[in-house]
């Protein structure tokens, strides 16, 4: 080959290169955005076992990336806004928690990669075209499947059979929301159990409703996780002792506040795994080639104090299955 043929190609090889793999040869730090849902203690020990999880790929903050962090505190509206504020900056990455903040990602960028966690149903919410093929610029961890919603009934069930009639705290605005209280309607018809939808949008929403007990026509309380719910959980917990709902939640954290059962993720270890998606593309992976990752490994926390305070016999054998009992 030709000396000049040679050097033509090579030129060519250079402007075909994928931006995704541009990004990961720099030498200087990376710029990471992270789009949160509350900067509560919570969020920030979440945050916390995200980096920790990147250091188990070798990247330490300050050296290897740089973080940028915007907190919407519960504020759907915000993460539009943070998103494109994000995308201003040019990271070389974003990292979008929740179905709101991967939307609100998707839409400020088709050209910068952004790794999404606690999605709920990423492909029903647009976000990917399949969880094998992502497709575009995002891809990441989802922390939802259509049998842990009607483990949130079979549980409650189990613990107080008579209950008949089960209200759903959730938010109409997060699309993942609504998908889960699609699965948790089926398996109420499943089981014969009815369910209610209560509808809060904000904090003014859940002031009111938790005001009386009249907004909740139902024996038992099953509240979707998301971070206004999560910035009120205490007072959702010490609402439904009062007036002696049984309450069963997604996160361990509603339980340790008070509440009476939770099923769903453990959301460190959750988070700790979108550092592997991260690790990746920082290092010149394309989103698209990523397939989706669906949780394998769930907890069951029981409330025994709790259980007490509502009048409620644990059977033995539903306790022998739950991964921790608080007393």
């Amino acid at each position: 080959m030709r000396r000049r043929e040679f050097i033509g190609l090579v030129g060519a090889a250079c402007v075909s290169v994928s931006p995704f793999v541009a990004r990961a040869q720099r030498a200087v730090p990376a710029r990471v955005g992270f789009l949160g849902g509350s900067s509560s203690p919570v969020g920030q020990t979440l945050l916390s076992c995200f980096l920790s999880g990147l250091r188990k790929f070798g990247w330490t903050e300050g050296r290897d990336f740089k973080l940028e962090v915007r907190w919407t505190e519960g504020v759907v509206d915000r993460y539009s806004q943070f998103a494109a504020e994000l995308v201003r900056l040019n990271p070389d990455l974003i990292v979008a928690t929740s179905t709101p903040g991967a939307q609100a990602a998707q839409r400020a960028t088709t050209r910068i990669p952004v790794v999404f966690v606690a999605v709920s149903d990423p492909v029903a919410s647009g976000i990917v075209a399949s969880l094998a093929r992502p497709g575009g610029n995002i891809t990441g961890v989802s922390n939802f499947l259509p049998s842990t919603s009607a483990k949130l009934i079979e549980l409650l069930k189990t613990i107080a059979p008579d209950l008949a009639r089960f209200c759903v705290l959730h938010n109409p605005e997060n699309a993942g929301k609504m998908l889960e209280l699609q699965e948790l309607k089926i398996g109420g018809q499943a089981s014969g159990v009815i369910i209610e939808p209560i509808e809060a949008r904000s904090s003014e929403d859940l002031e009111r409703l938790l005001s009386t007990r009249s907004h909740f026509s139902c024996d038992a309380l099953i509240t979707l996780q998301e971070a206004l719910t999560f910035a009120y959980r205490k007072r959702i917990a010490e609402f439904a002792a009062q007036n002696q709902l049984a309450t069963i939640f997604q996160v361990r954290e509603y339980v340790e506040a008070g509440g009476l059962m939770s099923y769903g993720l453990n959301f460190c270890e959750h988070y700790g795994r979108a550092a592997y998606y991260v690790d990746r593309v920082l290092k010149g992976t394309h989103p698209s080639d990523l397939p989706v990752e669906l949780p394998k490994t769930f907890e069951f926390i029981i409330n025994l104090t709790t259980a007490k305070s509502l009048g409620l016999a644990v059977p033995p054998t539903l306790l022998a299955r739950a991964d921790e009992v608080i007393e």
